[in-house]
């Protein structure tokens, strides 16, 4: 498998970065936030959905690196930033637009009830494979679906 690499700049780029980091599992401390530079990001371990579709075994994980730009404010719910070691699990990516223009809120849903909320400019988001890749024996299920 290659390294993804995929930019969003729009809703529907979005909803395609959002597939691709569903139950991508990362802790409370590999968040950063640098208002100065208006940048939030996530280092992450995502499951490779894109190769695991037809399979009933033998599934991967592989480091990624989800950035997102132009970010005025950072909001969250549901989450003790004090305990850096919590595993959070990232069920979608969701952006609500604010008015007429590009700016609006982008929204990290996670399991368990928390969230995080990004005020942002416009829509500026990278996803890129950054390290190694590793099988993992289980695929995340979801009830219901």
């Amino acid at each position: 498998m290659t390294d993804l690499k995929l930019l969003a700049l729009d809703s529907e780029d979005l909803a395609v970065v959002s597939a691709h980091m569903q139950d991508s599992v990362f802790k409370v401390g590999d968040m950063a936030w640098s208002p100065r530079d208006g940048q939030f990001s996530i280092a992450a371990n995502r499951f490779v959905w894109e190769d695991a579709l037809n399979k009933r075994k033998g599934f991967e994980r592989h480091r990624a690196a989800l950035i997102f730009k132009r970010v005025l404010a950072v909001r969250s719910t549901g989450i003790d930033r004090e305990r850096r070691d919590d595993v959070l699990s990232l069920l979608s990516v969701g952006f609500e637009q604010k008015g007429e223009g590009p700016d609006g809120t982008i929204e990290l849903t996670l399991a368990g009830a928390a969230e995080i909320v990004l005020d942002v400019e416009c829509i500026e988001v990278q996803l890129a494979d950054i390290g190694g890749a590793w099988e993992t024996a289980s695929k995340p299920r979801h009830p219901g679906a």
